[in-house]
């Protein structure tokens, strides 16, 4: 890595255990990718949790050449729990919070990076190998501002994507409806696609529409 790794800590004390381990995943991330320019972690505990046991947040920016990378892991509870009243989340929250365990927390957010991180080597490659059979999909929903969308597979699944899996810097561009080729892989909250290609419009020759017309 060419630049210095920036650990900060916002509301808990610093550990030299904790920065060790960030150290070692950071290191991960510049052997996986040697031009990777700088690593920024960030660890919390946020203000409006206090009770003893109060999960973490955890962020990792990663500067590469041409952007940044941003992961975030944050708690989040179940659908399930968000369907409950307000009391009763409060009362399960200790239970659904997947992210209590800090180094856990740390752990997930270097995998899910790693996981960015090639997609991004992979996308400046450009060694997408044409000859493989990639599965197809549509995309379902998109939310530009958000930087996010959905896939709708054969198989009748919703795969969640992020605007940094698609090729060719097209997402800003991407409408509902466009079928795409895409690589799965498993995600914080289930399955997700990553290098997502969109697959170009074929033109029909205009001997076939003469044909076509004739008929």
């Amino acid at each position: 890595m060419k630049s210095q790794l920036q650990i900060t800590f916002r509301n808990m004390k610093p550990s030299k255990e904790i920065e060790e381990l960030i150290r070692a995943g950071a290191a991960k991330l510049g052997a996986l990718y040697s031009q990777l320019v700088g690593c920024r972690v960030m660890v919390e505990i946020p203000h409006r949790h206090h009770k003893k046991g109060s999960p973490y947040h955890v962020r990792i920016d990663l500067t590469v050449p041409q952007g940044e990378i941003i992961v975030k892991r944050e708690p989040s509870l179940s659908a399930r729990a968000r369907q409950l009243g307000e009391r009763e989340i409060r009362k399960n929250a200790e239970v659904q919070i997947p992210h209590k365990d800090l180094r856990f927390a740390i752990s997930d957010a270097f995998k899910a990076a790693a996981r960015r991180l090639q997609d991004y080597a992979r996308r400046q490659r450009g060694d997408i190998k044409t000859h493989e059979s990639l599965p197809e999909a549509r995309v379902s929903q998109i939310f530009p501002q958000q930087g996010y969308g959905f896939l709708a597979s054969d198989d009748g699944r919703e795969i969640y994507f992020h605007k940094n899996s698609v090729l060719g810097r097209v997402f800003p561009r991407l409408k509902v409806g466009a079928i795409v080729t895409f690589v799965e892989e498993p995600g914080e909250k289930g399955p997700q696609a990553s290098t997502v290609r969109v697959i170009p419009k074929q033109k029909i020759p205009q001997a076939a529409k003469a044909a076509a017309s004739a008929d």
